[in-house]
């Protein structure tokens, strides 16, 4: 997928352009710059020592040694001192710097750490929302694969406020599946038809012309539908491209395509339901075109939930939802 978070060590990354998070001055700093440096080997000093002194927020290259990478991008960083000397900016401009300069390097992948957040005392929360933020803006319209690389799970952050509402809402609606709950969810789908069929009595003797009715008769016109004939109806509806779609929905081009020109193609699960965050379609909506492709969203998995909880919120950024799941665990949506 274009943009993925991942837990893993920064050196291992196989990709054209690794970032260090390193030291303004010419010396080996602690945490992603020395471990870096470690794997690369002196020959990487000494190209950094032809650099010389490197502002806040600047990024420049040199070759990646014996890393996994051709480049190693190196950034700076700002020391946080409470959001009082636009630290917050500073940070962007790291990314957005090192972005446009992996891409003038023609580099098709790159993996960041979370920048300023070791020994500079960057609150990890905030600088998580930032990589999202920036990472995410760039990959809607350039074709590069970005990773954003944690280390372990103290290295990642949700910030406390979201965590707590969804970790609440998980809570209160998860169900432990047991030996009758399908049969008892089967009754209350039961029940559910009966009162839509009420329903329909009920308004055709009513009003003819109500929106029930019309949605209704909207869902019947398209019932035969394939997932893939479905998409594409969406987004011609909503008045969106698939180049659109598919780089809101985090997939990269040739899956698309592999979509686009087959009507009965199966995507996976993660695929489906980010396709139908892209197309902002609401719960009922998701819960038909992802049955489309054999899904459904139930309250008996944490995946599902959270998926529940974003759309509920009007949430429709799959980065930010991904954010959500890579905290609690769970596989992020994409490819």
């Amino acid at each position: 997928m274009p943009f993925e978070i991942i837990r893993n060590d920064i050196t291992k990354m196989k990709v054209d352009a690794i970032v260090n998070s390193a030291n303004p001055n010419v010396f080996i700093g602690s945490g992603v710059d020395s471990a870096i440096h470690a794997v690369a080997g002196p020959e990487l000093f000494e190209a950094r020592k032809s650099i010389g002194e490197i502002c806040v927020g600047v990024a420049v290259s040199t070759p990646a040694y014996n890393l996994n990478a051709k480049f190693v991008i190196h950034t700076v960083g700002p020391v946080w001192r409470g959001g009082v000397e636009n630290e917050i900016e500073k940070v962007k401009e790291c990314y957005k710097n090192s972005l446009d300069l992996a891409s003038e390097l023609n580099c098709k992948s790159i993996a960041f750490p979370l920048i300023s957040t070791g020994t500079y005392g960057f609150p990890k929360s905030e600088a998580l929302k930032i990589a999202i933020s920036v990472i995410s803006e760039f990959v809607l319209v350039n074709d590069m694969n970005v990773y954003l690389v944690v280390y372990d799970r103290a290295s990642y952050a949700l910030s406390e406020k979201l965590f707590s509402a969804v970790e609440k809402f998980i809570d209160d609606n998860y169900i432990e599946e047991h030996p009758g709950h399908y049969q008892r969810r089967q009754e209350i789908d039961e029940i559910r038809v009966c009162e839509v069929n009420r329903l329909i009595d009920f308004e055709a003797v009513e009003n003819k012309s109500t929106a029930f009715e019309r949605s209704l008769d909207d869902w019947m016109k398209h019932l035969e539908e394939t997932f893939s004939q479905s998409l594409l109806r969406l987004i011609d509806e909503r008045g969106k491209t698939d180049v659109e779609i598919y780089k809101k929905a985090n997939l990269d081009r040739k899956l698309f395509s592999k979509i686009r020109s087959n009507k009965n193609y199966k995507p996976s699960k993660v695929t489906a339901i980010a396709l139908a965050i892209a197309l902002e379609l609401n719960l009922d909506e998701t819960k038909d075109m992802i049955g489309r492709a054999g899904f459904v969203l139930t309250h008996c998995n944490k995946f599902d939930l959270i998926i529940e909880y974003f759309i509920e919120q009007e949430n429709y950024s799959v980065f930010e939802i991904n954010e959500g799941l890579f905290a609690f665990d769970q596989e992020l949506l994409g490819v």
